[in-house]
């Protein structure tokens, strides 16, 4: 179950969240994400969950002709994406009740937003409704934690710094939607046809472990599980410290691993 502080971002979150996190996870699955969505050649794209616009970016810069719609439901990521590629729409929109009207895009993209919706199926039926037909829906989830080492060696550290009462927002949350079988069943729940999900692997690459560290504790919602915790500085300095201690200092590169779902509509 996705709890309203897993997707509360505020204040600072999404410059950090871009800053620390956006080049190592985020930033190699957008380029191959949006090079499959340029490649079905589309005039109108809409993208949910967009964040801080790291897709949205390569979307603009693969679509020069195409319009390209990016949301999101968090006011304070849709203010940072806005100043930060100006070149798409940007508004705030609920994925589960979208604010278009039906067959207006040929093209719904969603990268590691999919998640933290709290009706996956709604969501992708709201997706397959704005489709026109023949249009094509690809969504990006995280696969599952041990296939992702810097996550799974975060995870270990939070067991280790919190061993009582470790936050669980990593394992619930971005790693809680890992199987792709059910993300198949999800979107032919959907009324999705010609649904392929593909295991994708890349790697990141982060300038330390400490920097991860930094990016996940000030600028995710596992912030709001280590102030719940006590004082956020004191947790971010000491699960830094233990994942340097786990992977050493200096730029450190790992293995990641996600599902990408790509579909159509009738």
């Amino acid at each position: 179950m996705v709890l309203e502080a897993d997707s509360s971002w505020v204040a600072d979150m999404p410059a950090a969240y871009d800053e620390h996190l956006g080049p190592v996870l985020f930033a190699p699955y957008a380029a191959h994400l949006a090079a499959r969505v340029a490649a079905l050649r589309p005039s109108a794209v809409l993208e949910l969950a967009a964040g801080t616009g790291r897709l949205t970016a390569e979307l603009v810069a693969a679509l020069p002709s195409a319009r390209v719609e990016a949301t999101d439901l968090n006011d304070a990521m849709v203010a940072f994406g806005r100043s930060r590629v100006p070149g798409a729409t940007w508004s705030r929109a609920d994925a589960t009740a979208l604010p278009f009207p039906d067959d207006a895009f040929d093209v719904v993209a969603c990268q590691f937003g999919v998640m933290f919706f709290p009706d996956r199926v709604a969501a992708l039926r709201e997706a397959a409704r704005v489709l026109a037909p023949g249009g094509s829906l690809l969504v990006s989830a995280w696969d599952r934690l041990e296939a992702n080492r810097l996550a799974d060696r975060l995870v270990a550290v939070l067991e280790r710094v919190f061993p009582d009462d470790p936050p669980t927002f990593v394992v619930r949350v971005p790693h809680g939607y890992a199987d792709p079988a059910l993300l198949h069943a999800d979107a032919e729940a959907a009324g999705l046809v010609d649904v392929v999900v593909e295991t994708v692997g890349l790697s990141s690459t982060t300038p330390s472990a400490r920097d991860f560290a930094t990016g996940v504790c000030t600028g995710s919602p596992l912030r709001a599980g280590l102030v719940e915790r006590g004082d956020l500085a004191q947790a971010t300095q000491r699960i830094g410290d233990e994942m340097t201690v786990m992977l050493g200092e200096g730029p450190v590169t790992a293995p990641m691993s996600a599902h990408v779902l790509q579909a159509r509509v009738r």
